[in-house]
């Protein structure tokens, strides 16, 4: 009789359960307290598109670009949403003028750094050697320091503009609202 039980116990359809319950609170409890055979408790919650058996985040809302109720480790119930947008906007933004620098700094030497190595994994040693990552960390540093009021009116609802918009259009290319919705 207990080989039979170690066996049902450590069935295939059990482990299974096991592993969905890390992730699923109602259904750990289940299968911990020993009622492997007893039919799991689920929430009526909506759950998550992205990730059907989690339930949809609360403080995530359907109407949010590129929703898909993905939100795992449930960061928005202790973050400002609106923050961490910003953040990954800015973060993105960040990455695609690297990407920009890499490649121009790959394909083309200024004529005053004519004594630049080509490769990237040496400019950069060079660059901080020679003073011209000083530059960027204090290009980096100003334009933080020039956003942080933005953001600040923005977290606390002082305004209505949305995470990443900083109305800095000078070659005026949204001002047509069409063009902008495509």
């Amino acid at each position: 009789l207990s080989t039979h039980l170690i066996l049902l116990y450590f069935h295939p359809t059990n482990l299974a359960m096991a592993f969905v319950s890390s992730f699923t609170p109602t259904l750990s409890r289940t299968v911990l307290s020993g009622n492997v055979c007893s039919a799991p408790r689920f929430s009526m919650m909506a759950k998550s598109p992205s990730v059907p058996f989690m339930e949809v985040p609360e403080a995530i809302s359907e109407e949010m670009p590129g929703y898909v109720g993905f939100d795992p480790f449930n960061l928005s119930s202790y973050m400002n949403v609106k923050w961490m947008q910003e953040a990954e906007i800015k973060h993105g933004r960040v990455c695609m003028l690297a990407i920009l620098g890499l490649v121009v700094a790959e394909l083309y030497t200024f004529p005053f750094y004519s004594g630049a190595p080509h490769l990237a994994i040496n400019r950069h040693d060079w660059g901080v050697e020679n003073g011209s990552m000083k530059q960027i960390l204090l290009w980096c540093s100003f334009f933080e320091i020039m956003t942080m009021p933005a953001l600040v009116q923005m977290l606390n609802g002082q305004g209505d503009r949305v995470p990443g918009d900083f109305c800095f259009d000078p070659l005026g290319l949204g001002k047509d609202p069409a063009k902008l919705a495509v």
